[in-house]
């Protein structure tokens, strides 16, 4: 239920279209809670419908211009009272823990490379959030808005170093191709 709650978020940080509002997850929010062009077009809808957002007033309309979103007074209690509910913490399912508990009983023979790949990618993703945290927070504005953004980016950097580490370290132990499994 949170991909409405992530659209009133871009939309009270700026006013959006749809067009601007995907590729604004593509950016920034989908790093950490990702939709499509067709779900973020259809919660707008919804979102219209329940009376959080409307489209901006247009001086002259022309065709095919794109709507732009606000977010409603109802939209920002609908936020507030969202963040302030408690939540319990999912559980994290990982296929590639799954994977590397069954190499133990089954063996190895292939994972290796997955998990090189597995390594690139999240220094590939750790190279990007540092580059934003380098781009998009420079020392010195210090506002609440901006700290609590920081705090979300620097969650994923953790993230991201946390797997480099962890997958640096399975390779280590995976065994030799030819070492037997129980």
């Amino acid at each position: 239920m949170s991909l409405p709650h992530a659209i009133l978020t871009a939309l009270l940080e700026k006013p959006s279209s749809g067009l601007d509002l995907t590729r604004r997850f593509d950016k920034s929010i989908g790093y950490f809670w990702s939709a499509t062009h067709q779900q973020i077009y259809r919660e707008l809808g919804r979102l219209e419908a329940e009376g959080f957002i409307r489209a901006q007033p247009v001086e002259q309309p022309a065709r095919g211009q794109r709507k732009s979103y606000e977010v409603l007074p109802a939209g920002r209690a609908e936020l507030r009272r969202w963040t302030a509910a408690a939540q319990d913490p999912k559980p994290h399912r990982d296929a590639m823990l799954l994977r590397l508990r069954a190499a133990a009983v089954v063996g190895t023979a292939g994972l290796e490379a997955d998990l090189r790949r597995h390594l690139d990618l999240h220094r590939r993703q750790l190279a990007e959030y540092e580059e934003i945290e380098k781009r998009d927070f420079p020392p010195g504005d210090d506002s609440a808005q901006v700290r609590l953004q920081h705090l979300v980016l620097r969650a994923g950097i953790e993230l991201e170093t946390f797997w480099t580490q962890w997958l640096t370290e399975a390779l280590e132990e995976l065994p030799e191709p030819d070492e037997p499994t129980p």
